[in-house]
């Protein structure tokens, strides 16, 4: 162990160092992946109780020691069940940085095939959104770059069609069938229709209905891509990442879902819902 400095009776090593540097980045990330959520309130009382706990110790308050130690063992068990979705969030994270979390490169290593990419074009779905929100039929797109969420896609029905103008109004078409729930559309065909997404659990402004949930709920849960036509108003949004952006032109849907596809990161675009319910954002008309 390298001593780098002394401080009174501390003894300071590079691998002290770089600890405290592992820790600052794991808490930061943990801040990150909680700002804006009711869960960071409840993070911070079980810090501010933990902070409690090592004070009564350093004091000897042995009865209140006590409470607090039969408190904090079982708080272990007990923020795993309460932050069991941030827990999912921050596992996926790391899951699709991962080399292995990608199947058409897990295929390339294990059986030595050629990694097949296909061509995406987005214009039906462009074009589809337009004359949706022209007829204020309500929609939800589930658009997926890495994965044929096919845990979702179960949940509704199975089409594994070619996207199409056509086939993208008639699901929304309100007699139709399928056009309850979300179609999930993945290298360029609708996998599913009328899919149920989860819907998130965070305080959402009033402007925003039951399909804008279900989009922030699912792009919370996976790594996609949100499209979603207002049934009320005509207005098209994204949401990417628990964040949303509300009333888009169609020239800023086709840039974004591009600049998505292409693997750009997207996520600083976004705005926080919680903007939205101050009243701090002022977003520009839809164009058409």
């Amino acid at each position: 162990m390298i001593l780098l400095f002394k401080i009174g009776f501390l003894e300071i090593s590079i691998v002290n160092i770089i600890d405290i540097t592992l820790v600052s980045m794991l808490l930061y990330q943990i801040y990150k992946l909680l700002r804006g959520s009711v869960a960071i309130k409840i993070f911070l009382g079980f810090l501010s109780i933990y902070l409690v706990y090592l004070l009564v110790s350093a004091l000897r308050m042995e009865l209140l020691s006590i409470i607090l130690g039969q408190f904090m063992g079982v708080g272990v068990i007990a923020a795993i069940i309460i932050f069991a979705p941030e827990i999912r969030k921050f596992l996926m994270i790391i899951g699709k940085s991962s080399i292995l979390s990608n199947e058409n490169i897990l295929q390339e290593l294990l059986f030595w095939r050629k990694r097949e990419t296909e061509a995406f074009n987005i214009n039906p779905i462009i074009e589809a959104s337009k004359a949706l929100a022209g007829t204020n039929m309500g929609a939800l797109m589930v658009i997926s770059n890495n994965s044929e969420l096919k845990f979702y896609a179960e949940s509704g029905d199975l089409l594994d069609a070619l996207v199409s103008k056509r086939l993208l109004i008639s699901i929304f078409n309100k007699y139709s069938p399928l056009h309850d729930g979300a179609v999930i559309i993945y290298n360029g065909k609708v996998k599913a229709a009328r899919c149920i997404l989860p819907v998130t659990e965070r305080d959402v402004p009033a402007q925003f209905g039951l399909r804008h949930r279900a989009a922030i709920g699912m792009s919370e849960a996976t790594d996609t891509l949100v499209l979603i036509v207002s049934e009320e108003t005509g207005q098209t949004s994204l949401a990417k990442n628990g964040k949303i952006l509300h009333n888009l032109s169609f020239q800023e849907v086709r840039e974004l879902i591009n600049g998505y596809l292409s693997g750009n990161d997207i996520d600083d675009k976004f705005e926080s819902i919680s903007v939205y319910e101050r009243g701090k954002f002022s977003p520009s008309p839809s164009k058409a």
